[in-house]
């Protein structure tokens, strides 16, 4: 995502996801610079970012200074126990090894309210690519709904689209809700 203002993919995702998400605060887990943190700050959601690189933070505080961001591990968030309405982590699953991302699911339930919505987004795919001793790992959608049913989410609705411009493999989103299946 280089420049979300003129990508109408991720606006329609990332909108769908301002528009069905219950009123309360919301987070980005793995917010780097706080690009889509603020995108959907501007759209009226009570949005904070979290993230692990203090650089990737000291850079989304001083371009975003209006809105709240933490260093922390999606891992283990410092959050009370249902207190968000919703959660996204867009493109930042990527950066947690396979066997971590059930821990990392079940956290995100542990923070969610009842009903709470949450959307992952990810490059689809089975490899792992290391650029600057960061790993990228594209991920199986199949794999990755199954594991958010075991953490106690529901599917709500999810989505592919091909390599664009810039991409260099397929692109996938899902967005679930806990406890329910249906809106409304």
């Amino acid at each position: 995502m280089d420049d979300l203002e003129n990508n109408p993919f991720d606006q329609a995702v990332l909108g769908l996801f301002t528009d069905l998400v219950p009123p309360g605060k919301v987070l980005e887990a793995g917010c780097g610079p706080g690009r889509v943190t603020s995108w959907l700050h501007r759209r009226g959601l009570d949005i904070s970012g979290v993230d692990l690189s203090p650089g990737m933070l000291a850079h989304a505080r001083a371009t975003f200074p209006d809105i709240e961001f933490a260093e922390g591990d999606m891992r283990s968030l410092d959050l009370p126990d249902a207190s968000l309405s919703g959660l996204i982590a867009w493109y930042s699953i990527i950066h947690i090894p396979a066997e971590l991302l059930p821990g990392v699911f079940a956290e995100f339930r542990r923070v969610l309210a009842p009903g709470g919505l949450l959307l992952v987004a990810f490059q689809i795919g089975d490899e792992i690519k290391r650029v600057r001793d960061i790993d990228f790992r594209r991920l199986d959608p199949d794999t990755v709904a199954s594991l958010l049913d075991g953490a106690g989410f529901a599917p709500v609705a999810r989505g592919r689209w091909e390599p664009r411009e810039t991409d260099t493999a397929p692109q996938g989103w899902l967005l679930v809700r806990v406890g329910q299946a249906v809106l409304g």
